[in-house]
């Protein structure tokens, strides 16, 4: 009985796994997206921190006037926990601007793109002041309780009240962004360009119709969970390797 190897059949399979290994990277990149909106969603709508008896009145839809007084009653951990997954957030979406910027903005003449690029700047240094307002209350509600008077707290939970959720607006921008580079330029999915356009434009009329300024936190986040996912498993022009424009 004898046996042979077969080095070239060894290294060929060496090259695939390689190849694959390569490609599932390449491929990955927009999840840092995905990972952007979720912390963003998580630390913005889910941890917002707001007085118990302002929670209960809009529970049962009966207004209720918020005093300083409310504000020492202000869980201090869901701020700090709040100002975390915002940090992170923010982090998320520096990562993503550098991949888009290597992967997109380097290889294609899209001015759409640049715009997507410069909204995830302007959203991500806009969440740190309002992320940060987040966990300076959280701090002096916890840790440094009684380096502030109530109307001092007060002042930094009127900031923490649409802070946070202000930067997101960017991201609505970003939306009629994708869009364009889906219908105009070819270069995303059209079902991808089909769903910003319905998040871009959805918000922006409930924005303005309603005029309450944070309203684009609270799908927006969604949007790019979604933009990430669907650009790491779907078929975009941007994702394609060099050799396949």
């Amino acid at each position: 009985m004898s046996t042979t190897s077969d080095p070239a059949g060894s290294l060929a399979t060496r090259s695939h796994s390689t190849t694959s290994a390569h490609g599932l990277r390449r491929r990955a990149w927009p999840l840092w997206a995905s990972a952007a909106g979720i912390l963003g969603l998580v630390g913005t709508v889910v941890l917002d921190a707001r007085p118990p008896a302002e929670t209960e009145a809009w529970l049962t839809g009966e207004d209720y006037l918020v005093t300083a007084a409310d504000v020492l009653t202000v869980d201090p951990l869901l701020n700090r926990l709040g100002w975390t997954a915002g940090l992170l957030a923010v982090a998320a979406l520096l990562v993503f601007q550098a991949v888009w910027r290597r992967a997109v903005d380097d290889r294609f003449p899209s001015a759409a793109g640049k715009v997507v690029s410069a909204s995830v700047i302007a959203t991500a240094a806009a969440g740190l002041l309002g992320y940060g307002w987040k966990g300076a209350l959280g701090n002096y509600l916890g840790p440094e309780v009684g380096m502030y008077d109530e109307s001092g707290l007060f002042v930094y939970y009127i900031l923490t009240d649409f802070g946070a959720y202000f930067p997101w607006f960017a991201m609505v921008v970003a939306a009629f962004a994708v869009a364009w580079m889906a219908f105009r330029e070819r270069l995303v999915s059209r079902i991808l360009g089909g769903v910003s356009v319905v998040f871009a434009l959805g918000l922006t009329a409930l924005t303005f119709g309603t005029g309450v300024p944070g309203l684009p936190a609270t799908l927006m986040p969604l949007w790019l969970t979604i933009l990430g996912v669907w650009l790491a498993v779907g078929r975009s022009r941007i994702t394609w390797p060099e050799t396949a424009r």
